[in-house]
């Protein structure tokens, strides 16, 4: 069995993590049943972009990273205070320690910008907000990340990140590929009803 774990991040956007809860929670019933996706936060309730609460799975702190195979983030706003996790030391520590065993790491959105301040994607490609006139890609060069505007989703080496929460199916499901096959991604999308 595969572990994903969901790193949620106070503030974050419940949509982008739905489609991680959902995706992998279709493979364990109707694909090839290989994966678990656990939900880990840094607080015990998690406020949402949106105005409601989310209890995750587990705590940061009672979990051992190395029994996880892949990594999933979501993204959120600032009005919601989503970078006072996101960009914490302890959020940081857990996607360095994941690219360090070149294990998948998926971020949607802004949450590209938690993989970049993190220093794993410096001299690398990546992608993130890119609504015109918005800071959030000039943010992201500052970290050292060469920006790919023109792409809806960049995948470099084991990170796959992206520019907006209209790509959070394709991320999820490429995060499925990455853990499991092809065939099965496929056969999932198919399942859910998805036509290819």
């Amino acid at each position: 069995m595969k572990k994903i774990l969901l790193l949620l991040a106070n503030g974050f956007e419940s949509y982008e993590a739905s489609v991680f809860t959902d995706i992998f929670g279709w493979n364990l019933y109707e694909g090839d049943r290989s994966t678990e996706l656990v939900s880990v936060g840094l607080h015990p309730v998690l406020d949402c972009t949106w105005g409601y609460s989310c209890v995750p799975m587990r705590q940061l702190k009672e979990i051992d990273l190395t029994e996880f195979d892949a990594l999933a983030i979501p993204g959120g706003f600032e009005e919601a205070n989503f970078y006072e996790d996101a960009y914490s030391e302890e959020f940081l520590a857990v996607i360095r320690n994941f690219d360090q065993q070149n294990k998948p790491i998926a971020a949607i959105c802004v949450a590209a910008l938690a993989v970049a301040k993190s220093g794993v994607l410096h001299d690398r490609s990546g992608t993130t907000y890119r609504f015109e006139n918005n800071p959030r890609q000039e943010q992201m060069r500052a970290f050292g990340v060469n920006v790919k505007s023109d792409q809806r989703i960049v995948e470099d080496q084991n990170i796959i990140t992206s520019s907006s929460p209209e790509t959070s199916l394709d991320v999820a499901f490429r995060l499925l590929e990455k853990v499991t096959s092809s065939e099965n991604t496929v056969e999932v999308k198919r399942r859910m009803g998805f036509s290819s």
